[in-house]
């Protein structure tokens, strides 16, 4: 068994799921097309970068592509499905990232925000040096 593909008893599980096949039989075989997306998947290249031993990689992509829209994938992992502990999970950080900005909530800090304000809505002229005239009041 190589690295990023199914053990004997992980396709012992999932071979009932296949069911029977229409169409010609592959020449591969299904554990290899899985083996090539599970590959595919851990490794996160493109389908273009799978290695030689798997077959084609636009036979493997349309096969892969046919299973996802006749709803095989689904089945296999609600099979598959592992038993989920409600008391917790754990959280890698490398999986859940915040973007730098986003330390300073909406907006930035209100320092900011006044120092912003006070920049646009500066006065952009000189006031004027001349005595203010009085208005005569009489006519």
């Amino acid at each position: 068994m190589r690295r990023h593909e199914l053990s004997d008893a992980e396709w012992s599980r999932i071979k009932p799921l296949l069911g029977s096949r229409s169409g010609p039989p592959s020449k591969r075989g299904d554990r290899d097309f899985i083996n090539a997306v599970i590959w595919r998947v851990k490794t996160g290249v493109q389908w273009r970068d799978l290695p030689e031993r798997f077959g084609h990689w636009k036979t493997v992509y349309n096969r892969f592509h046919r299973w996802a829209q006749a709803g095989k994938w689904e089945a296999i992992f609600k099979a598959l499905r592992l038993e989920v502990d409600e008391l917790g999970s754990l959280a890698d950080a490398s999986v859940v990232r915040a973007h730098q900005d986003a330390s300073g909530g909406k907006g930035g800090s209100e320092e900011m925000l006044w120092g912003v304000l006070e920049e646009v809505f500066q006065r952009r002229f000189t006031p004027s040096q001349r005595r203010a005239v009085s208005r005569s009041t009489s006519r």
